[in-house]
């Protein structure tokens, strides 16, 4: 019961809460241009439903560009932070190998 009191209630308030937001000029020609153009894609793109339906498509294909880039470039980081991973490995590997390698003068007794 309490759960349909805030609904109702938010429900509400938003209502009030625009309501009054009219009251100001500037927002209230705003609304009613953004409405205006809203109203007239509504009506283009009904009657132009392959237009939409191609511009659905065009950023569908877009956003599955972006997936895979973004994917193959986060692969591509993975794979240099395994790599930096292995760096001080190497080094001291290689050291070790140096340092056997090297003779030194006192040595060469």
């Amino acid at each position: 019961m309490s759960e349909s009191k805030l609904v109702k209630s938010i429900v509400a308030g938003a209502i009030v809460g625009a309501i009054v937001s009219m009251f100001d000029r500037k927002t209230r020609e705003h609304t009613i241009e953004a409405t205006k153009k809203a109203k007239d894609q509504v009506v283009y793109y009904a009657k132009n439903r392959d237009e939409l339906q191609q511009m659905i498509e065009q950023k569908v294909e877009a956003a599955q560009k972006i997936y895979v880039n973004t994917s193959e470039n986060i692969n591509a980081i993975v794979s240099k932070i395994e790599e930096t991973k292995e760096i001080p490995a190497t080094v001291q590997k290689n050291y070790k190998e140096t340092k056997s390698e090297i003779i030194l003068p006192e040595n060469l007794n």
